[in-house]
Formats: structure tokens, C-alpha cells, sequence
């Protein structure tokens, strides 16, 4: 579904309602394995002045580098997470909190590329090995629940936040500031609003008040 032409009017729109961080998937570059759109991700963080983290074909070291070299904050790897070990633990050492890894699962099996491939992985099991791996970060995706207005995998996200200690975004299916006062009661480090902000099931001002 196509909310807007116009990705940097909307950063700022998100700003002015009080975002502290802009997250930005690039989904084309999810599809191809090598980012699309990092010429406008790199104009929302320069013009929002707000700390961005862009995921979607991120699978190289040179390509990590391009990224933050273009003004961004933190690169998500998903893909590449589970492909290669060898560019997570350089990616890590290198780059430490600025490389998060997320974890996007359907019915607690992992998916990669752009959630086209079932990996066979459980979510968990994932989740383990990359705290041993020294990933500082984690995004937990469910597949199903995205976009949805449902309600979040509440059982999964515990179970994350449980088996690694590690600091944990939740996405997928939040839909009110009900959701939001349940994450963080979880644990949570935070949480990634997309459509329940468009649709105005949410309103950002109103959760940030409320939830912090």
C-alpha cells in the first residue's frame, strides 16, 4: 500500500511530532540484495537531523561502509546475519552498536531475502547465536502480524528478550499505545510504528507522551 511520494516530507512530518529516530527499510533493496534508495535515506538524515537506521540489501562490509559513509546511524542486517558469519563478526568488531541484526520470522522460522526464503532457522535459536556473536541489537520482525493493525507476537518477543538479554525492537502488528505500554512492561527496548502511524491508530505524539 503507497501512503506517500514523498519519503522526506514525511520524515519531516514524523519529526515534528516528536520522532527521536527514523527507520527506513529499503525494499527494493531488500528484493535485490543491494540497496535502492540510499541517496534519499541519506537526505532524511540530513534533513531531519534525527538518527537513522536503514536495512533492505545491506549483505557487504563495503556496502555497511557506504551506508554510514552516507550519514546514517546504525545499518540493519537481516540477510546477510544468517548467510555469512564471517561479514557478521567483521561487521561487529568494526562497526560494534551500529550494526544491528534483525531477526524477521514467519511462525518462528526465520526468512531472508526480503522475507522470500524460509531459512528453516528458528527465530530463537537465531536470536542466541547472534548474541554470541556479539551483535549489540536486535530487531524482532513477525512476518504475519506486519502491517496487519493486529496486535504483536507477544509470546515471541518475550521469548527473545528472554533467551539473549539483549536490547530488543519489536515490530509487526502493534496497533495501539496499549501495545506499546505492553512492550515495554516486556522489556523492550523499543519499537518500530509503520502503518498504525499512517493510518492514525497511533498517533506519535500521544505515544511518546505515554510511554516515553
Amino acid at each position: 500500500m503507497r501512503f506517500s511520494d514523498d519519503p522526506l516530507q514525511v520524515a519531516v512530518k514524523w519529526q515534528s511530532q516528536g520522532a527521536s529516530r527514523i527507520h527506513i527499510v529499503d525494499l527494493d533493496g531488500a528484493a535485490l540484495g543491494q540497496p535502492q534508495n540510499l541517496d534519499i535515506a541519506s537526505q532524511i538524515a540530513a534533513i531531519t537531523l534525527l538518527p537513522t537506521q536503514l536495512g533492505g540489501g545491506i549483505r557487504t562490509l563495503e556496502t555497511i561502509k557506504e551506508v554510514l559513509t552516507a550519514g546514517i546511524e546504525r545499518v540493519i542486517l537481516t540477510t546477510a546475519a544468517v548467510e555469512d558469519p564471517e561479514i557478521l563478526r567483521q561487521a561487529c568488531h568494526k562497526y560494534g552498536d551500529y550494526v544491528i541484526v534483525s531477526i524477521d520470522a514467519r511462525e518462528g522460522i526465520v526468512a531472508t531475502h526480503g522475507w522470500q526464503q524460509n531459512t528453516g532457522i528458528r527465530a530463537v535459536d537465531l536470536a542466541q547465536s547472534m548474541a554470541q556473536a556479539n551483535v549489540q541489537r536486535l530487531i524482532y520482525t513477525d512476518i504475519i502480524r506486519d502491517g496487519t493493525l493486529t496486535e504483536p507476537n507477544f509470546t515471541a518477543i518475550t521469548e527473545i528478550v528472554n533467551a539473549t538479554g539483549l536490547p530488543v525492537i519489536a515490530a509487526g502488528g502493534i496497533s495501539s499505545i496499549l501495545h506499546l505500554k505492553i512492550l515495554k512492561q516486556l522489556g523492550v527496548e523499543g519499537a518500530i510504528l509503520g502503518r498504525a502511524l499512517y493510518s492514525e491508530d497511533i498517533s506519535l505524539k500521544e505515544a511518546i507522551e505515554t510511554v516515553g
